[in-house]
């Protein structure tokens, strides 16, 4: 039997009261909450943990490479050789794009990067080895050092599944590394569903790489993709995994809710967008999961003109926008313009602020950044702040991590 309208009531109010929910009740209030409530007890966490500052990052968008061994069927990012933008980045071709992206204002460079191309291309392992490197994770710790070091911004990498080795290099010239974790569902490794034909989607083996990253407290960047065949149950326990994981070691700096885009040219080309209602509900119950101090983020090219509405559901941080490159990953989304983005927050009566690619509440904790990070990091803070930019990160309040115990 479902419950009642006062049942549910009564869930909102514990959930908001201890900023904590446990699975069972998470079901519940994803079944049966109505949709205002359910996004006015998500919004007022957000208020009692964020305030009214919701965040973006000034960022250049480097394809390192677009070839790779998974072939997720809602993907247009990943190439064959020989297919049209096949290609792997050179030094000089990094360089002159973080260079662009320097001069337009960016302070983070975010690889992103195809998984483990030289596994299964000979073609990967060639260029690799002219550049004088064998596995393109080794080649990404290159590139960010050497952006670091020639361009003073702050590099984010987010290259799939990662091992503890290529976390350990990342970590000395990344302010913080990504992987989204997508959905724990192995189910949608089956013949003929999202994951069939992807290796590294393996959930156990992104599961992996985020605790490795805990482990070597690096900040990180993680997330669910909703709308690829996953139920809301598998979504709900792909939050709560993320959320065992943050209360272990506390590296979680971000959690990103995206949705599932079609697009003409991949498998999934017919299958339906998750819809306004079904992404607003899934962040609320993101929010609800993740408790009040957790940085919740939704990307907001890809809810187009509706963005905006996004602010309903809790989040406090609209991701990386960049005013050089087009988001590689969805090329037919384009970033809102960042003025359009100030107006529409501010009109919602919440201050835009930028940030860089580490969260100040990780930033004010030694143990997170490597020391040559953090000595550009603070040249980039230092800088904004003697240009008296009230907008930007300098002037955020630095908040201490909190680590929720387990609701069980």
């Amino acid at each position: 039997m479902p419950p009642s309208d006062l049942q549910i009531a009564d869930l909102l109010k514990a959930a908001l009261e201890s900023g904590s929910i446990k699975p069972s009740v998470a079901q519940q209030l994803a079944a049966s909450a109505p949709l205002p409530e359910l996004l006015a007890t998500a919004t007022a966490l957000r208020a009692r943990g964020k305030g009214t500052v919701v965040s973006f990052s000034r960022k250049v968008f480097i394809p390192l490479t677009t070839l790779c061994r998974d072939y997720c069927s809602y993907c247009t990012f990943r190439k064959d050789p020989g297919q049209p933008g096949a290609h792997f980045m050179t030094p000089e071709e990094v360089l002159a794009l973080a260079e662009r992206g320097r001069a337009a204002g960016c302070k983070e460079a975010l690889f992103s990067l195809g998984d483990q191309p030289e596994r299964i291309f000979p073609e990967a392992r060639e260029f690799l080895r002219r550049q004088g490197y064998r596995r393109t994770l080794d080649y990404l710790a290159a590139m960010c050092e050497m952006v670091l070091d020639k361009t003073g911004m702050l590099p984010h990498a987010n290259p799939g599944v990662m091992d503890a080795p290529a976390l350990a290099r990342l970590r000395e010239s990344n302010a913080s590394v990504g992987l989204m974790l997508e959905t724990v569902s192995v189910r949608l490794m089956r013949e003929g569903l999202a994951h069939t034909k992807a290796p590294d989607k393996v959930p156990s083996l992104r599961l992996r790489t985020i605790e490795e990253a805990g482990k070597l407290r690096i900040p990180f960047t993680t997330g669910i993709l909703i709308g690829i065949g996953e139920t809301f149950d598998e979504r709900l326990d792909s939050l709560f995994a993320i959320r065992a994981m943050h209360q272990k070691f506390g590296h979680i700096q971000e959690v990103i809710i995206q949705n599932f885009r079609a697009k003409p040219e991949i498998p999934m080309a017919h299958h339906p967008e998750p819809s306004v209602d079904d992404m607003l509900r899934t962040i609320a119950m993101a929010r609800l999961i993740l408790g009040p101090e957790m940085n919740v983020q939704a990307p907001p090219n890809l809810s187009y003109d509706e963005f905006p509405r996004l602010l309903e559901a809790g989040i406090n941080d609209w991701g990386g926008i960049s005013p050089v490159t087009k988001d590689f990953i969805n090329p037919e989304a384009a970033w809102p313009h960042i003025e359009n983005l100030r107006r529409e927050t501010e009109a919602r009566s919440f201050v835009l602020r930028e940030r860089l690619a580490i969260y100040p509440e990780f930033l004010a904790r030694e143990e997170f950044l490597a020391p040559r990070v953090r000595t550009r990091a603070q040249e980039l803070l230092t800088r904004q702040s003697s240009a008296g930019n009230a907008n930007s990160y300098a002037a955020q309040p630095v908040r201490k991590i909190k680590v929720q115990a387990a609701s069980r």
